[in-house]
């Protein structure tokens, strides 16, 4: 997404300077940075002369747009925020704008498939026929959903797999560089790896290492758009109702199911939780111990059968659900 950004407002030294910082540091900063592109481009536009961000521009950048969804609003507010905050470290009265100016947003509550929902699912993935627009559809559909599904990836994750990452011989993905700059490595299950092992002789007898695993005509991967579009057809066959864009079910809420299902499988078989719930962190590339924990409140509410086992192996760890998981992506 990104080229070279020139900025020109009269920040612009500023603005350059907090992306290097950012970057110097290990933070790959890329969609901030086009934020910042965004207000450089505002600041412009407003005549914008004065070398400290003021309160009066501050509250002019953050103002709601129409038909703006309040987490891109607090995305901008806190891009803002940092900025300003970098200035101040470098002596300069910019005014920073209070951490919490915005109301929160309300947190999303994850749509957990049941067994006979994922089935539907994959069975009109299955069924996915040829598209001569993208005329390898009908081929990355089935595998990509069953890893989604299957492995808990996020779809970034998986639309970025070069084919060099995918091992074939031993059934192991290589996750570079996602989200909090994490790397891992996520094993798959023997059914999984046949059906990788399938898709690349077909899609990938010619191919070099750095070529995308799920690729578009162009050469790119996949885009996510077309994903959704899918997705979007593949519940309504399904007979799974959604309710718009952000809505749900999202396309995310594969990755929540996995945690879930995993986790209910682990209580019913005996296995033992303190062992199982770090597994989970890392296999899953989650920031903290909390992001996993709370999928131990959401199983035990969503299967009351296996709730006393549940509290018994960590009631005291066990979080309260408000609104949904912290994970947005």
């Amino acid at each position: 997404m990104m080229r070279y950004l020139h900025f020109q407002s009269s920040l612009r030294e500023y603005i350059n300077g907090l992306i290097a910082e950012k970057r110097a540091v290990g933070y790959k900063y890329v969609t901030s940075a086009w934020t910042l592109y965004k207000f450089d481009q505002f600041c412009v536009s407003q005549h914008y002369a004065e070398t400290v961000i003021t309160r009066d521009l501050a509250y002019a950048w953050i103002k709601r747009r129409p038909n703006e969804a309040l987490a891109t609003q607090q995305n901008r507010a806190g891009v803002l925020r940092q900025l300003a905050l970098y200035m101040t470290r470098l002596g300069l009265q910019s005014y920073v704008l209070p951490p919490k100016i915005l109301p929160r947003k309300q947190h999303y509550q994850p749509y957990i498939f049941s067994d006979t929902e994922i089935a539907a699912i994959l069975s009109k993935v299955d069924a996915c026929h040829y598209c001569s627009q993208v005329p390898l559809r009908h081929l990355i559909m089935p595998l990509l959903f069953r890893l989604l599904y299957g492995c808990g990836l996020r779809l970034s994750e998986a639309l970025n797999l070069r084919l060099h990452e995918v091992d074939l011989k031993n059934g192991v993905l290589s996750i570079n560089d996602a989200k909090f700059n994490k790397d891992r490595l996520v094993p798959v299950s023997t059914l999984c790896l046949a059906h990788c092992r399938s898709y690349a002789q077909t899609v990938h007898p010619m191919s070099d290492g750095q070529a995308y695993f799920f690729p578009s005509p162009n050469g790119g991967p996949i885009t996510i758009g077309n994903i959704y579009k899918n997705y979007r057809r593949f519940l309504w066959q399904a007979g799974i109702s959604h309710g718009g864009w952000g809505k749900g079910p999202r396309l995310h809420d594969m990755r929540h199911t996995h945690c879930v299902h995993c986790l209910r499988r682990w209580v019913l078989e005996g296995a033992d939780l303190a062992a199982c719930l770090p597994v989970l962190k890392t296999y899953m590339g989650h920031h903290s111990f909390q992001d996993t924990a709370h999928y131990l409140r959401l199983t035990a509410e969503l299967y009351p059968d296996i709730t006393a086992k549940t509290e018994r192996a960590f009631g005291d760890i066990i979080p309260i659900l408000e609104g949904g998981s912290h994970e947005t992506d």
